[in-house]
């Protein structure tokens, strides 16, 4: 039987993160840690013993700590500790470490794995031979998806929201793909939620592994070479309307939100190749924008962009603030998952 995590001091320090733990997110690899913000961050590894320990200093995530497959034990803003999960049996388990939530203003810092005295952390696990990036906001963090109500405090949200969970990460697991979930909650393609914010918007950010450093670029190790990239955009554009003092008006967004759609488009066809499948979703009010954008780039000779149809039919949105639920996320997942097999992707 597990016992929960207990906090404890390492009898060894850890080997460098990244040599002992597969991860294919966006981290900063300090060598003896790595630095993370983005949600769905995950961490896996191979332990051999009773016991496995995971050092971490965060206190504004939360994590999933999954045995052989099994959720065993979550951690709530964990702090700066050792959390051990001791009665394992004495054999090799699979261990993997997920961050279930956004906190973009804050930074989380990984330390490794440890094993319990007499065992050991194997080697790495090999990286999936797959790989899709989904590009998003709440709806794609997963925003409060395991709520019981519509209705939440800041609390409530943060503990109910489980990116491991959310649409992306359902569909990738389903394709035994590797991912990255590199969505932030309220941000649009040139407009915000309310219209908050307006100096930024998601492409602000869409650079960096920390969220919280100005000017930080993430440095891809050269194994980030997603075959897909499904961008979700268009929600807090326009879901509400523009307010008195606001730079829009409804045309000069519409028109504003292609022209940067676009741009964003060619940037990622440049940062990724010329057989990487760009996947525009299209939902609501803004789905028609991005049929345009996407038949803009096909005209232009960029074939591999395609636009896919989000359709709400069956979705009850019972998550927070009228989010997906976890039933959404199931059931848009049990429709992007064929999609996105059917590509031309070479799998």
């Amino acid at each position: 039987m597990l016992a929960a995590p207990v906090t404890g001091t390492a009898d060894a320090a850890p080997t460098a993160v990244t040599t002992q733990a597969h991860t294919p997110g966006r981290v900063k690899d300090d060598g003896d840690t790595v630095r993370h913000s983005w949600p769905g961050v995950y961490f896996e590894a191979t332990v051999r013993g009773t016991g496995v320990g995971i050092v971490l200093k965060d206190s504004a995530a939360d994590y999933d700590v999954q045995i052989d497959g099994a959720t065993v034990a979550t951690l709530v803003t964990p702090g700066d500790r050792t959390h051990w999960i001791s009665g394992l049996q004495d054999r090799t388990h699979s261990v993997r470490l997920v961050k279930r939530n956004d906190t973009p203003w804050s930074t989380s810092t990984f330390g490794g794995f440890l094993a319990a005295p007499g065992g050991a952390v194997l080697a790495r696990p090999a990286a999936r031979a797959r790989q899709i990036e989904f590009i998003g906001d709440s709806l794609t963090v997963g925003y409060g998806n395991l709520s019981t109500s519509r209705t939440c405090t800041g609390d409530q949200l943060r503990r109910t929201t489980n990116t491991d969970v959310s649409y992306g990460a359902l569909t990738a697991r389903r394709l035994n793909a590797d991912y990255q979930v590199n969505a932030y909650s309220g941000l649009g393609m040139v407009r915000n939620y309310g219209g908050g914010s307006p100096d930024v918007a998601y492409r602000t950010y869409y650079d960096r592994a920390l969220l919280n450093q100005p000017g930080d670029v993430w440095q891809n190790p050269g194994t980030w070479r997603p075959q897909v990239v499904v961008v979700h955009l268009g929600t807090n554009d326009f879901s509400t309307p523009v307010q008195a003092g606001e730079p829009w008006t409804p045309e000069s967004l519409a028109a504003g939100y292609r022209a940067a759609y676009g741009d964003f488009l060619r940037k990622l066809r440049t940062r990724y190749g010329s057989n990487t499948v760009l996947v525009a979703v299209g939902a609501g009010q803004f789905a028609g924008h991005v049929e345009q954008v996407v038949k803009a780039r096909n005209d232009a000779g960029d074939s591999r962009v395609r636009s896919w149809f989000l359709d709400s039919a069956g979705l009850d949105f019972l998550g927070c603030d009228w989010h997906y639920s976890a039933h959404d996320d199931r059931v848009i997942a049990d429709r992007l998952t064929p999609y996105l097999a059917s590509l031309p992707t070479g799998w």
